[in-house]
């Protein structure tokens, strides 16, 4: 992600006038859980939105070129070409926002999509993904690895024992969590990231992206965390440079839901293409 908070002088008295109340936060997740979904083309819309916010996603140990190589591929085509043409959307240039891999798969992500013909960012997680817990030598070199294997997108793990003490600084892009953890994602936690992500642009000029990852399996799930952020932070966060969904199976439910959209009919295993 290019860089656009040129970071600000820390206020460690600002940070801690910051109070969340939780049961209201709590509360106010519950209505969104309850917000009615759009329906038809206007669902369609929000659903093809969403996929230009995905970074399309495989974390596995067992990654390997091949299954890289197709997930690229489905990362240039995440819907079907009959179906955009039924949208008439099939000249708008629709893709996935990112493609995410280890460091080890940068190669193989940024020569597939180099080969497709598409410009599409590889993002990479670094810094000790998922725990975070190594030296900081070695994030460092991590990091700078997965740069020069080309990596547009550093997707860093915290140390989160410096967020536990305290010891705080700016970023261009926060994210909910890992997408390794036991609970990921959730509508309390976005609301009070977005919030933050508001004040700070408030306070300073400089926008900050938000990023929930882990769990987000649905069209509908999908839909509601755009209205959040529309809600909370207007509609300039809903573009790719602001808001990404970290996500490896969503793009399926998506697509079966614009399937549905445009035949009338469920999509049946072999009618879709999966990476």
């Amino acid at each position: 992600m290019a860089g656009r908070n040129p970071g600000t002088e820390l206020e460690l008295g600002w940070i801690s006038k910051v109070h969340v109340n939780r049961p209201a936060v709590v509360r106010h997740a519950e209505q969104i859980k309850k917000w009615r979904t759009v329906k038809g083309n206007w669902q369609a819309a929000w659903l093809l939105k969403a996929v230009t916010c995905i970074d399309l996603t495989t974390l596995s140990g067992d990654d390997t070129p091949s299954n890289v190589h197709r997930l690229c591929f489905k990362a240039k085509h995440p819907i079907r070409e009959d179906l955009l043409k039924a949208l008439d959307m099939h000249d708008k240039g629709i893709t996935v926002g990112a493609v995410c891999v280890y460091p080890a798969r940068v190669t193989d992500a940024v020569n597939a999509l180099k080969a497709a013909g598409c410009n599409i960012p590889v993002a990479s997680v670094a810094a000790g993904f998922p725990s975070g817990q190594t030296p900081l030598e070695t994030k460092l070199a991590e990091i700078k690895l997965a740069v020069e294997y080309g990596a547009r997108e550093i997707d860093i793990v915290i140390s989160r024992s410096l967020v536990l003490t305290g010891q705080w600084e700016g970023s261009d892009f926060i994210k909910t969590s890992t997408g390794k953890e036991v609970e990921n994602a959730t509508f309390p936690v976005g609301v009070v990231m977005m919030r933050a992500i508001r004040e700070f642009y408030w306070q300073t000029g400089n926008k900050v992206g938000f990023k929930p990852a882990g769990g987000i399996r649905t069209a509908k799930e999908a839909i509601t965390w755009l209205m959040l952020v529309k809600e909370e932070l207007g509609v300039e966060w809903l573009t790719p440079e602001l808001f990404r969904l970290g996500a490896s199976s969503l793009l399926e439910d998506i697509e079966k839901q614009i399937f549905y959209h445009v035949t009338g009919s469920y999509a049946l295993q072999h009618d879709l293409a999966m990476a």
